[in-house]
This record gives C-alpha cells, structure tokens and sequence, in this order.
C-alpha cells in the first residue's frame, strides 16, 4: 500500500535534506510510485518552498533563501552565458528510427542548434523495432540526459487507442519530433514540432491544378508520413474541385514485403493512368519516383507528358536522369527548433503546469524542377 500523501511527502523532503538533489526519475524508482504522482508532490512541496526544482531534478532550499524567491540556475545550465539562451553543461537526449535519410538533416538541425548553446546532443536509434523507443528513452535518462527529443514507433504518425500514454509520464522535458497526438490523448500536451506534410501534399496538387491538370492521383506506400499526406491530399481535391483519382488499393491482412507493395504502386499508376484518366501524380518518396518512372516508361507511360510528376521529401529527386520537381519538408529546421524549444525548457526550470506548451508546424517548401 502506498504511504498517506504527507507521509510520502515527507519522506522526499526527508532525502533531498539528506542528499542535497536526486533526480526525480530516480527517486521515484526508489519510492515505488509513477512519475507523474510525485510531480504532482513536487508541485505542492515547490510552491511551499520546501524544494527547489531544477531539470529534472529537487534540490533542497539554501538556509536563508524565503520561500517564493526565485531559485537560482545552477551552473550546469549555463544561465544566459552557453550561448543564445544558455544550455551550457546541459545533455539534450535524442531518439529517433535512424539517422539516414530523412532523419539525418533532423538530427543535424538538433546537433548544431544544441553544441551552439554549449550542450550536448545523445541519441538513441529505435529502427522502427517494437517498444524500442522506450528502452532508447530509458537509456538516455539514466546516463543523465536532461531532456529528451522523441520521435517514438507510432506507424501512422500519431498512437493508436492506448498506446504512447508513457511519452507523457517522463521525468523531464519532452518535445515530440515529426509524430502527432491526437486531441485529449495523454501526448497531445507535450511541446511537439513537426512538418505539415498536409500542408505540403496540398501545395503539390495546387501547383499541378496550375498546369491544367484536373484528375491527379497520390501514390504513398504506408509510412508515418502518409496519413498526413493523404488528409492533404484529399482536403485539397475537394477545395478546389477536381475529379477524384480511383482509390489506392486495400493492402490486406497479413504483412506485405516492400516488393509486393512497390508491385501494388506500380500497378495502381499504369491503372490510373491508362483507364483511370489521372494525368498527374504525387508520389512517396523520392526514391519510389525515380523506380517507378522507367518502369511507367517501359509499359509506355510516357512521364511528363502522360503523367506529371511531383515527388514528396525531396532527399534525390534533384539527382533523377531528368530532375524531378519536389515538396521538402524543412527537416534541418524541424531539428533545430525542437532542441531549441527544449532546452528553452531547461534553461527556463522545470516549468509549471500552467505554462503553455507549443505545437510548431512548419511548412514544407516546393522546389519545381523543369
């Protein structure tokens, strides 16, 4: 049985005298409780300036300080002098799928906005693999990060019904990178930047409705990207009117290979095309494009001229035989402005309930290629 509320307060009034600090994930481990409770335990107990709270962390309060001054940074912040904002000292954990690809220009953005405030940048790589973005987590914190930035397995981009409630019980800071929770999910009060692929999904249709184009099909394997795409997508179809393309195919029960699902989007474009009337395409990703396209071409698709092409992520599309027009979601940016948004968090104190959490979408860019 859990002790009474003051008994339990008092013994954390009890260690951090005895100790001086202990993080607060730690001591929750030795009490037995969840995070969350003793934060709220912390709150009450900070409010009556019996602690002092500091990422992450309880320190006990200096003889002579009066309860409600404002508490000191400690060195290891860096206060205003680690660069813009400080963060000198500070450790900035990092858990992402990878960091190719797509993921290396956002953990570049995060590297260098966080070494230019003097901190340090720690990551964890999940591929993909099941429950692998909470050990990755883990790990971090108890090698003494500070603060996580957390992109976790959510296959469609945002959880599924009772998954990722524990993004929201961890013990420091969190800002959620290119992953969205819905309204009143646990996540959904975290800091979060992201790309607003739908916002770039659309802008591809608006450009190509500019060329003359009045049926134009999306063609995006299952990623955590796609749901955004599609929502796009299809938000932009029915503003501005146009003809709907056939329907991407159901992908059945079962897993299905990446061959099998390459297989299924070449077939849906020479369909869409030939008998379907579409005449323009976005397509996910780069990398799908330029294999789809010779293989359209060796069917008799003739790319641009039967089939217009805009590709999503832009990471090759420059280096295709013919360059291929793209949208770019601002991956570098994306990156830097969730470490800074983060350790804005940490040099600012562990903040209050009250104080309002951001979700930042940022827009991604068209690059038309002739």
């Amino acid at each position: 049985m859990r002790p009474h509320v003051n008994q339990r307060q008092a013994r954390v009034l009890e260690l951090v005298r005895a100790r001086g600090s202990v993080r607060v994930a730690d001591l929750a481990r030795e009490l037995g409780i969840s995070p969350v409770t003793l934060r709220r335990d912390i709150e009450a107990m900070a409010a009556r300036g019996e602690i002092q709270r500091v990422h992450g962390a309880i320190s006990r309060v200096e003889q002579g300080r009066p309860p409600g001054a404002p508490r000191p940074v400690p060195a290891a912040a860096g206060g205003r002098g680690g660069g813009a904002g400080g963060g000198a000292g500070l450790v900035v954990g990092m858990v992402v799928p990878t960091t190719e690809y797509y993921y290396a220009d956002v953990v570049r953005g995060a590297r260098e906005a966080v070494e230019a405030r003097g901190a340090r940048l720690t990551v964890g790589l999940t591929r993909y693999l099941p429950g692998e973005d909470r050990t990755q987590a883990d790990r971090l914190l108890s090698t003494g990060a500070h603060g996580l930035l957390l992109t976790p397995n959510w296959e469609a981009g945002s959880p599924g019904p009772g998954e990722g409630a524990w993004t929201a019980e961890l013990p420091v800071p969190t800002v959620l990178v290119e992953r969205w929770a819905p309204p009143g999910h646990p996540a959904a009060a975290l800091d979060r930047v992201s790309s607003d692929h739908a916002h770039g999904a659309a802008r591809a249709v608006q450009h190509l409705v500019g060329l003359g184009h009045r049926r134009i099909a999306l063609a995006s394997r299952t990623t955590p990207t796609t749901a955004r795409l599609r929502a796009g997508y299809e938000a932009a179809v029915a503003a501005l009117g146009l003809e709907p393309a056939p329907p991407w195919p159901p992908t059945g029960p079962g897993p299905v290979s990446d061959a099998d699902l390459f297989a299924r989007a070449l077939e849906y474009l020479y369909g869409a095309v030939t008998t379907g009337g579409v005449t323009a395409a976005l397509i996910h990703s780069d990398t799908d494009a330029i294999m789809l396209i010779p293989r359209l071409q060796a069917r008799g698709v003739r790319v641009p001229e039967d089939l217009a092409v805009i590709t999503y992520d832009d990471e090759v599309a420059g280096m295709a035989d013919v360059p291929l027009s793209a949208v770019a979601p601002a991956k570098h940016e994306v990156g830097a402005r969730a470490a800074n948004l983060l350790l804005d968090r940490l040099t600012g104190g562990d903040p209050l309930p009250d104080t309002p959490r951001q979700h930042l979408d940022l827009l991604p860019r068209l690059t038309i290629r002739s």
